[in-house]
């Protein structure tokens, strides 16, 4: 089956595609032009999935998945929540988001409980699968490891010694959110 992927950020997409594995053929948004930019305008992880899917798949013509994740820190009421990826501005780095929320922890004693949360949402034209992942665990002061992005040298999943910046990708993707969303929305897909 072949399906786009909604999203440009190449972490990811390298993620779902060794998530999804041989049984689909997956393309993103770097291997197809004329799509635009899409806001982000939903208030959860699971509007703004949808609005990703449904909006390539008006473009494309194929079906899409779109999927929005994010980290959620307790001591932070859910912050960055869905603003994860944009947290220390529209057009910051991961290093720069990671510094804000560092900043912002420096306030709240150890340990900083927090949770990756992943909603993946397919869309063929007609039909919805919306299936959802999260792993919990903890923020740690010092950036350690150069695998993943985003908040994975800051993450420690729980039952782990390890970042998620510091496990291998096979690690990572056995046990992390959008592992566990994107295995559902395979299982679900394979049995339609």
């Amino acid at each position: 089956m072949k399906i786009i992927f909604a999203s440009k950020n190449k972490g990811k997409i390298r993620e779902v595609v060794d998530i999804l594995g041989e049984e689909f053929e997956v393309i993103s948004l770097l291997d197809i032009n004329g799509i635009p930019d899409i806001e982000e305008t939903g208030s959860t992880f699971e509007e703004n999935a949808k609005i990703k899917a449904e909006t390539v798949f008006k473009y494309a013509g194929i079906p899409a998945v779109g999927d929005d994740s994010g980290l959620e820190v307790e001591q932070l009421g859910g912050r960055p929540g869905v603003f994860s990826a944009r947290y220390a501005g529209k057009y910051t780095s991961d290093h720069n988001n990671n510094l804000k929320l560092l900043f912002e922890l420096e306030r709240f004693p150890a340990p900083h409980h927090a949770q990756f949360v992943c909603a993946a949402v397919f869309f063929d034209g007609k039909n919805y699968i919306t299936t959802l992942g999260e792993i919990k665990g903890t923020i740690i002061k010092e950036a350690r490891g150069d695998n993943g992005f985003g908040y994975d040298p800051l993450f420690v999943p729980n039952g782990y010694t390890l970042t998620s910046g510091e496990l291998s990708l096979n690690e990572k993707n056995k046990i992390s959110h959008r592992a566990i969303a994107f295995s559902k929305l395979k299982k679900l897909l394979l049995n339609k």
